[in-house]
């Protein structure tokens, strides 16, 4: 599943049940992907979680920032409970903390803050030059025919964000990556969103867990699997600086400053063609040797 029906079915995802609650004191439930998936992919319980607190803020106040705890792995098999706490609604600006639930455990939480904008001092550092432009770029697909072994999961997988990598992927065989000291990637949803910017700014939180871990590897041109690396992201954090649709292309420009200790520090801006840079993401990951 890919193009449209892959995002109608993130739309799907994204769209909470709610359970009960008043104000900013709420409770919803999500469901994921049936595809055999062994746990559930962290930025779609980040997105959800966004969600259900944006669901809970007036829709004038938009999300600043993020930052959230990976506890346990989420199970696919079941739903996952969403409970909203009102930490506090100033005159500017709203924080809700977002837990999810699965088997009556934390499996993640979430602090999110909201901010109705005005105006203020303007910058941004100068975005990279001489980048590819995505379509000057392999899609997944083509890469992909180089390694028939990766296409059953691909297969099953629902694919709502078109990647179109700038260097090599960390899903390729040993071997086949140079190290690089950045790891960059168009991405954009590979079909149309509605206008409410709370979907959009969930849709980017999703796409960003993606590809982020992946630049620690790319230092050491190391991969993901038999002969590489296996890893799991511990916490994430965004910050949203400006208006933007995750329905159009924007650069994900990563890189990672320190890895020890099993744990890898990886962060990245996200640029839209025109150089905006609309959003900023940090993430730990924890990362060992397969089989150690």
């Amino acid at each position: 599943m890919n193009g449209q029906a892959a995002v109608d079915h993130l739309l799907e995802l994204l769209d909470l049940e709610v359970l009960g609650g008043a104000g900013g004191n709420r409770r919803f439930r999500g469901t994921s992907p049936q595809v055999g998936m062994q746990r559930v992919f962290g930025g779609q319980v980040a997105g959800q979680a966004l969600v259900a607190a944006g669901r809970t803020v007036d829709p004038r106040r938009q999300v600043h920032s993020l930052h959230g705890y990976f506890v346990r792995p989420g199970d696919t098999s079941v739903p996952i409970e969403y409970e909203v706490e009102n930490i506090r609604d100033g005159r500017s600006f709203s924080v809700r903390r977002s837990v999810a639930r699965q088997h009556d455990q934390v499996i993640f939480f979430m602090s999110a803050s909201f901010h109705q904008p005005e105006p203020g001092l303007e910058h941004q550092a100068p975005g990279p030059v001489g980048v590819p432009a995505p379509d000057q770029l392999p899609t997944v697909a083509d890469r992909l025919a180089r390694y028939p072994d990766r296409l059953e999961i691909w297969n099953v997988v629902p694919r709502p964000i078109d990647v179109r990598y700038v260097g090599e992927p960390g899903w390729v065989a040993p071997g086949d990556r140079p190290a690089e000291t950045r790891q960059r990637v168009w991405l954009r949803i590979d079909g149309k969103l509605p206008d409410d910017p709370l979907l959009h700014a969930c849709a980017l939180t999703y796409a960003s867990d993606l590809t982020l871990l992946d630049s620690v590897l790319a230092v050491h041109g190391e991969v993901w699997g038999p002969g590489g690396m296996i890893g799991a992201s511990l916490d994430h954090a965004v910050w949203f600086h400006r208006r933007f649709r995750a329905d159009e292309w924007f650069l994900y420009d990563c890189w990672s400053p320190s890895a020890s200790g099993a744990r890898g520090l990886a962060t990245g801006r996200m640029l839209t063609v025109d150089g905006r840079h609309i959003a900023t993401a940090v993430q730990e990951g924890l990362l060992r040797k397969v089989g150690s």
